[in-house]
């Protein structure tokens, strides 16, 4: 916790953020920027709220960038990370700048703290040096930090004490006695000058989310660094309200020499003010001295952990695609982002140089562009908790305060900061050092084109950026079904829920395949990996599962079948180097989990075979007893191992079958809690498929996901008896004439007597060509369902051959006419024989 705290203070640097932003409040609001510097607390307060609550949900190095793309998509999640880096580079140019100033200031060469060309020389070296012990390790990093912080926060109170003894036993010239009215926020001049004084307030409290930035390396990381970054917020506040008061009262708020407002002093306040407060003569001159280098080492401090948010968040981008992947990197012996780490740093002496050369006020106008910066970066932030936990609000109260309330209207306060900032106050060109002749708009304040345009820049990459993860996601949404088919057999209803991240589209699937005899396929399955591959991957396997399944294969064939598919295609893209030699590959088609099943609902019998960790659910009808039969392990599809095995379940006319993919229980604490919570959802057998549906995937996945989840239930019917008619014959050929009978009898009774002839026609071939070939017991089956179904079964394991019988052959054309008179017909086998099956179009009822 102290670490943390530590860390989340240090990175505010608040030597640093007084010296650069208090003249800059006094200058907008007059007396009342110690209430101006409060007021601020209050958003940033709220914001650390969002940033605890959704670290909590999710503890991610990446937190804007990571947290915005999974509660709105990575497009606004890769604005959010842009955001982020746009404002820690822009402010590692300001630190190196002030600690160049300073360091010359402090060793006596004066001279040179006023030379730009030796202070961006200096600033070079100092983020470089700060990015080297940053490079080292975190935990170097918080130890310099201890150290440095703890000589910030004794000088700053020695100096605040100080400060106001003087006011009231030696006051200077300046002074002037502490007044209830600098606490009135009524008494600031205007709505503009309040609104530029509290952005430039909340630029000295930003840098506390630090904490969050390292939750992965933390203890506990999931509740520390939201606990330290409300305490550091707490403890800014109680200094701030110090510092500015009683540098107010000593300086005052004149326009020359010390005074707060003067102009020359704006980016640097405590430069005059440290021998006016302590004196010239020796314990003055030290402490003096000491002020100097607090600054500078509040600067070096706050440059430090602004590396380290930085770093991580490229990081976090890195691994989730948005930028290059090189950034991910990680040292092996100082376990830190390398590219990430030295980079950011690279990129800042980029800055720098370029700020250095273009601007006439480099500190004043930066700064202003990165209270834009960060009021965009909070404000998505407190939208994303809001909107990510959306689902859980109405929980309890608690909830919908801190997960809800807070968060939002944080959010929303950094928004209208960020709009009226941008477009109305630093839009004019008399605000800031410098202005811009915009194409279109005119003469516009330099701060605004700054900030907008560093925003801009992003806006510009983000579609390339995220072009991978857009086009994933389409081609994983066709290839999926776009509304499951009715079906006579069940009733289903689905989910889909794609993965957050910003390569999170992954390779899940589900289907309902309409087979022969009424019966219908069911199929949930999950590829590794994630991206563009993972989902071509995913359509190849979908294709694959619905061709072999129109084979009317058992399941436990099928995965045979889908298993060497799986390998070959891993074979023929180079991933192994042989039979049994196989190498993973990213995204490929190496331990797909699938779980198939095949329902009958004539005899209500289902058989299933599993490859992979796959689960089912089967809730008994009427009870609600929820059930998740053992079925046989199968080794994952590509892997090899032991060969899959089919079960039959019984089920009950009426059963919810539920079957999905690991990543419906990524969530829950655990495979057996996510497994009850499931059966206490899918309990309610009353709901409708898709209530239930919608039920489970907000008690499971309140959130966004790191996986793909799929969800596919079905309610299971059995075929009325008056849908079917079912004939044993004998093998003997009178037994023909007798089955001709019987299917014309059927038909009429049916009412399809335009359909009795073709029907005798078939039933009498397959029955003849049982009788001459196989013998044994025959079966025959007439269904009625959206066609007319007649099978035929026997005792033979042989598949009748279609053939183009010639001129002088005497047989071979039965199936030929079969094929010309039906609309499909196959072969299936079962376990005592096969089944020869035929389809055939219903007519037209009467008026259509």
């Amino acid at each position: 916790m102290f670490s943390s705290v530590v860390m989340g203070l240090a990175s505010t640097g608040p030597a640093y953020s007084l010296a650069a932003a208090l003249g800059i409040i006094v200058a907008g609001v007059g007396l009342q920027a110690p209430i101006v510097t409060m007021l601020a607390f209050i958003p940033m307060l709220l914001v650390a709220y969002a940033f605890r609550e959704l670290n909590a949900s999710n503890a991610d190095c990446g937190t804007t960038f990571t947290w915005a793309t999974r509660a709105f998509g990575p497009r606004t999640g890769w604005m959010g990370g842009w955001g982020l880096i746009v404002a820690n580079i822009l402010v590692m140019a300001n630190l190196a700048e002030i600690a160049a100033s300073y360091g010359f200031r402090l060793v006596g060469l004066n001279e040179l703290g006023e030379n730009r060309l030796w202070t961006t020389a200096a600033g070079i070296v100092w983020i470089a040096v700060m990015t080297s012990i940053c490079y080292v390790g975190i935990g170097v990093s918080a130890a310099v930090q201890r150290w440095l912080l703890c000589l910030e926060v004794v000088m700053l109170i020695l100096f605040a004490v100080a400060a106001l003894v003087r006011v009231y036993t030696s006051p200077p010239a300046t002074a002037i006695h502490v007044s209830a009215s600098w606490f009135n926020p009524f008494e600031v001049p205007s709505v503009k000058a309040l609104t530029s004084g509290i952005l430039a307030g909340v630029f000295i409290y930003w840098g506390w989310d630090t904490a969050f930035s390292v939750n992965e390396e933390t203890i506990d990381g999931t509740r520390i660094p939201g606990r330290a970054a409300v305490m550091s917020i707490v403890l800014l506040l109680i200094m701030y309200g110090l510092v500015s008061t009683s540098a107010q009262a000593f300086a005052g708020v004149g326009t020359s020499g010390i005074g707060l407002g003067n102009a020359q002093n704006s980016d640097d306040v405590f430069s005059g003010l440290g021998e006016a407060v302590f004196g010239s003569q020796d314990t003055g001159l030290l402490l003096s001295r000491l002020l100097i280098l607090m600054v500078l080492t509040s600067a070096l401090a706050s440059a430090q952990t602004t590396i380290l948010p930085l770093a991580r968040t490229v990081f976090s981008m890195a691994v989730h695609k948005a930028v290059p992947p090189r950034f991910a990197r990680v040292h092996r012996r100082f376990l830190t982002p390398t590219w990430g780490t030295v980079g950011m740093g690279a990129a800042s002496i980029a800055v720098l140089v370029l700020l250095a050369s273009f601007s006439r006020n480099i500190l004043a106008d930066s700064i202003d562009s990165i209270g834009l910066a960060i009021a965009f970066q909070y404000g998505l932030t407190g939208f994303a908790c809001l909107w990510y936990h959306r689902k859980v609000l109405t929980r309890s109260a608690k909830d919908l305060i801190f997960k809800g309330v807070l968060p939002g209207l944080g959010g929303l306060i950094m928004l209208l900061l960020f709009l009226y900032a941008a477009f109305v106050v630093y839009a004019n060109p008399g605000y800031g050092a410098t202005t811009v002749d915009v194409p279109l708009i005119g003469r516009t304040g330099g701060v605004t084109v700054l900030g907008l345009g560093a925003l801009l820049i992003g806006f510009l990459l983000m579609p390339v950026v995220t072009r991978g993860h857009t086009v994933a996601l389409k081609l994983q949404r066709s290839l999926l079904p776009r509304r499951l088919p009715p079906h006579a057999a069940v009733d289903s209803a689905s989910r889909y829920l794609p993965a957050d991240s910003g390569s999170g589209v992954g390779g899940d699937w589900y289907d309902v395949i309409p087979l022969s005899g009424t019966r219908v396929g069911l199929v949930v399955g999950d590829v590794l990996g994630h991206g563009l591959r993972a989902a071509a991957t995913m359509g190849r396997l979908r294709t694959g599962v619905r061709v072999l399944a129109r084979l009317d294969l058992s399941p436990d064939e099928l995965l045979s079948r889908l298993d060497d598919l799986v390998e070959q295609t891993a074979h023929e893209r180079g991933v192994g180097r042989g039979p049994g030699h196989l190498r993973p590959h990213a995204d490929e088609a190496l331990g797909v989990s699938c779980l198939y099943a095949v329902y009958d609902p004539v005899s209500g019998k289902c058989s299933l075979a599993r490859a992979g960790e796959s689960v089912l659910a089967v809730v008994e009808p009427h009870t609600g007893v929820v059930a998740h039969p053992e079925l046989p392990p199968g080794p994952p599809l590509g892997i090899g191992g032991l060969p899959y095995e089919s079960t039959e379940l019984e089920l009950p006319p009426g059963s919810l079958v539920a079957l999905f993919t690991g990543g419906l229980l990524q969530a829950a604490d655990g495979r057996d809690a996510g497994l009850a919570q499931l059966s206490h959802v899918l309990a309610d057998d009353r709901a409708s498929l898709k209530e239930l549906c919608d039920r489970a995937v907000t008690t499971l996945l309140p959130g966004p996901v790191d996986e793909d989840a799929t969800l596919l239930l079905t309610r299971t019917r059995l075929l009325d008896r008056n849908q079917f008619a079912q004939w044993e014959l004998p093998p003997d050929p009178a037994a023909v004439g007798t089955i001709r009978t019987a299917v014309s009898k059927q038909l009429r009774d049916w009412g399809l007597d335009d359909l009795a002839f073709t029907s005798e026609l078939i039933v009498s071939e397959l029955v003849t060509n049982v009788i001459r070939y196989v013998g044994g017991p025959i079966q025959v089956r007439l269904i009625r369902d959206r066609t007319l179904i007649c099978e035929v079964s026997d005792t033979g394991h042989t598949t009748p051959n279609l053939r183009h019988a010639a001129s002088d052959d005497e047989g071979g054309r039965g199936l030929f006419i079969i094929a010309q008179m039906t609309h499909h017909w196959g072969t299936r086998y079962t376990p005592t024989g096969k089944t020869l099956w035929t389809e055939q179009d219903l007519p037209p009822a009467d008026g259509q």
